[in-house]
């Protein structure tokens, strides 16, 4: 199914000549150097396409699978080992030589073309000794000594790429072969033995010092367990050469370097695609990523369009039955894993997508957005804020849970409590993790119920979890009041017990308060009428503190200390 939907995908983009989708057996490569020959073949100059580290790419015949160890040369593009003999490493086995050898085969296929001639006569008259010596002959300028072994280079005909010449695009074919018939679409083709690699320099470092190999696969078989039946490569599933290319140059545009339909969910690189052009293939990304500092306002202005549009009309995607994909693929050593898969239609996407953002929205400080990019979520959970640290699996399985419509995963949860507890408070992005964790599961078990947690304070909620949260923070604001300028208060030292075991320190911390009581008294007697009124009411559901609190009850807790907080900065508030 992912194959099929890569295969049409990469034909609706083939049939729009502005989207730069590589046509079937090409890809765009970025070559840091050219070498300009005269149609004789003679030596004109050598082109540095770099732009700092950045090299200009180049769309070229590719070969559709990985080299790995052996002889296997493109045309009319290679490194110096296989063009002239220069040795990216050690040649222990001699294999420099057959390299060598097998980009001039290449070459001599295409002996009548012009282009051609002109490349193997300038091989034929280059010394490749000269070309690696440290002394440049006048011969040959100074950018041979910017070339490094391992350079792809590509040759130009009178100022030409030879890729852009209309023979050679005209001569150029697929290779053929035996054919069969090719599993993901049913039509006979000669059948790839190789799967083509996947760019990984697509894919997101997960830490700074993490390297990623840029071939990987979504297809292989590497190891004889994988097969079958004597079968090898991939005859195991035999897929066609042209779905092969398809599906890869597919995949590959979705994850180049500017697209706007990738982004990263923790450790897992995500894509996603309809099965035509739509409005709503635009928008997603706008919904879950970071907005551009040209428009930071652009993710609350989305969101915001796509609560609005139920009551607006606009934007509502409500009756759009346009299939949409969207996939989660990680690295792992060579391959590439599947972290989820989800098809849906763009309404039903649209429907969950409103249900998230309707179960995160919480009250908040003037600074703050309305609403958060999914990293920003996520990375709250992780120790020192940094996103390497994130819990594995833990942002494909919400990511999953939002495409699903299903309840957060526990883990968060867990997350979340253990980083209030560890940092001594609860911030807007941990608030609204935990919001949408309770509301989505309470959502789950009472389907016809309205949402357990609202945005701002609810005085009528009488979860012991809330209740108990909400006089942790009345308590704080007592101490506060009598002592102003306190570096430290109860929830430094006090909320992680308060939270999980209150009959341990709720007794304490209400003497506490009588004390702070009598000062403020003293000083601002009103105040203290306020503070004492708003404690009787919080304290009227509370029966007696208990022993512990479950995990769902320390949600609330937090949700609680978290309201009541945000209430007391309200306008009302004339303290």
């Amino acid at each position: 199914m992912i194959l099929q939907a890569l295969k049409e995908y990469y034909d609706r983009k083939a049939a729009d000549p502005e989207s730069g989708i590589a046509p079937l057996g090409w890809g765009w490569q970025p070559i840091p150097f050219v070498i300009h020959l005269s149609k004789e073949g003679a030596f004109w100059r050598i082109e540095d396409t770099r732009d700092g580290n950045k090299a200009k790419t180049f769309l070229v015949p590719i070969l559709g699978e990985s080299k790995g160890s052996g002889v296997k040369s493109n045309f009319p593009w290679e490194n110096a080992e296989y063009i002239f003999g220069i040795p990216v490493k050690e040649d222990k086995k001699g294999v420099v030589s057959k390299r060598k050898e097998a980009f001039r085969k290449r070459l001599e296929e295409y002996i009548s073309e012009e282009w051609a001639k002109a490349i193997l006569i300038f091989l034929e008259n280059i010394d490749s000794k000269k070309v690696n010596s440290k002394a440049i002959g006048e011969k040959y300028p100074k950018e041979w000594a910017r070339i490094k072994k391992g350079d792809y280079l590509l040759f130009a005909i009178e100022g030409d790429p030879v890729t852009n010449i209309d023979s050679f695009r005209q001569s150029y074919n697929l290779p053929t072969g035996d054919e069969t018939i090719c599993l993901a679409t049913g039509d006979r083709d000669t059948i790839k033995e190789i799967e083509p690699p996947i760019k990984g320099s697509g894919f997101f470092k997960r830490t700074p010092k993490e390297t990623i190999k840029t071939e990987l696969h979504i297809v292989s078989f590497n190891k004889e367990a994988f097969t079958s039946f004597g079968k090898k490569q991939g005859f195991n599933a035999p897929i066609g050469q042209k779905t092969s290319f398809a599906y890869a140059n597919a995949l590959n545009y979705l994850l180049r370097y500017d697209s706007r339909q990738k982004m990263q969910v923790g450790d897992a690189t995500m894509v996603f695609w309809s099965e035509r052009t739509d409005d709503f293939e635009d928008a997603f990304a706008s919904f879950f990523a970071a907005p551009p500092k040209d428009n930071p306002d652009a993710q609350t202005e989305a969101v915001s369009a796509l609560l609005r549009s139920p009551q607006t009309g606009v934007g509502s995607f409500s009756e759009d039955a346009t299939r949409f994909y969207v996939l989660g693929l990680s690295p792992n050593a060579a391959r590439l894993s599947v972290r989820f898969w989800h098809v849906g239609t763009v309404a039903e996407m649209a429907g969950r997508f409103r249900d998230y953002f309707s179960d995160l929205e919480i009250v908040h400080g003037p600074k703050e957005k309305d609403h958060l990019s999914l990293w920003r979520l996520l990375v709250s959970t992780a120790v020192q804020g940094k996103s390497e640290n994130i819990a594995p699996n833990l942002a494909g399985n919400v990511m999953r849970s939002i495409l699903e419509g299903l309840p957060f995963p526990e883990t968060l949860l867990q997350s979340v409590l253990m980083r209030i507890k560890a940092d001594h408070g609860i911030s807007y992005p941990r608030a609204k993790l935990i919001k949408g964790f309770l509301n989505r599961k309470w959502r789950m078990n009472n389907p016809n119920q309205e949402r357990m947690l609202t945005v701002s304070l609810n005085t009528e909620n009488n979860n012991i979890g809330y209740r108990l949260g909400r006089l942790f923070a009345v308590l704080e604001r007592v101490q506060e009041s009598a002592n102003p300028g306190i570096n430290a208060t109860i929830k430094d030292r006090f909320y992680a017990a308060a939270s999980s075991a209150p009959v341990t320190v709720f007794g304490n911390l209400m003497r506490l308060a009588q004390n702070h009581l009598s000062k403020l008294g003293k000083e601002k007697p009103g105040y203290r009428i306020n503070l004492e009124k708003l404690l009787q009411e919080v304290l009227e559901e509370i029966v007696e503190f208990p022993a512990h609190l479950s995990l769902d009850a320390q949600g609330q807790f937090a949700i609680g200390y978290y309201h009541q907080r945000q209430s007391f900065f309200d306008k009302k508030d004339g303290e």
